[in-house]
């Protein structure tokens, strides 16, 4: 429809999709001590959803929100009381602004929510076990333009993760570096 009313529109395909029922932008699991699975949260993570986006001029959030905007045409939570999402700027769920209007929390979600375990110990005691930052929203994707391709638009969704580089060094090279400090210091005095 938006098309034919000559505005650009795109279908978005996101891999590792979080639904976050209670939007606290985490996907929370929790188990027993036992490690078996307890259902205590309606959080999900689907394959993948779909929506679309439309190029708008936001007006109403400034012209920083102008671009690609969020329309999802199956929604699964009430927003303001209606089954609806969008439009939200790919550039708010981008740079984190969860607070605008227009579900801008829930999509975040959707393509940026931590995964995160915990051992539920009673209900006054939780432990988190482990939190995967990588996990959530893979391979967002389009289709090219004349071609059957994907064009991973991923980047407009999200920074690239920080990739951990774990690195080694001895002891001595650990107190020496110390000691560096430590003349740096004194020198400043």
């Amino acid at each position: 429809v938006l098309r034919s009313l000559g505005i650009p529109t795109r279908v978005i395909t996101n891999f590792n999709s979080a639904h976050d029922r209670n939007i606290n932008l985490s996907i929370d699991e929790y188990v027993d001590i036992s490690g078996k699975t307890l259902h205590l949260t309606e959080d999900s993570v689907w394959n993948f959803h779909v929506w679309n986006e439309s190029w708008f001029i936001r007006r109403d959030l400034g012209s920083f929100y102008d671009g690609w905007q969020v329309l999802d045409a199956t929604p699964q939570e009430r927003s303001k009381g209606v089954y609806q999402c969008g439009p939200a700027s790919t550039r708010a769920i981008k740079e984190g602004d969860v607070n605008l209007d227009y579900d801008s929390s829930f999509v975040f979600a959707a393509v940026n929510a931590d995964y995160v375990t915990w051992v539920h110990y009673s209900k006054k005691r939780k432990e988190r076990i482990y939190s995967d930052t990588r996990k959530i929203g893979k391979f967002i994707s389009t289709k090219a333009v004349g071609t059957n391709a994907r064009v991973d638009v991923t980047a407009n969704y999200k920074y690239p993760e920080v990739k951990e580089i774990s690195f080694k060094i001895s002891y001595s090279q650990y107190k020496n570096s110390l000691m560096d400090d430590r003349k740096i210091l004194v020198t400043a005095l």
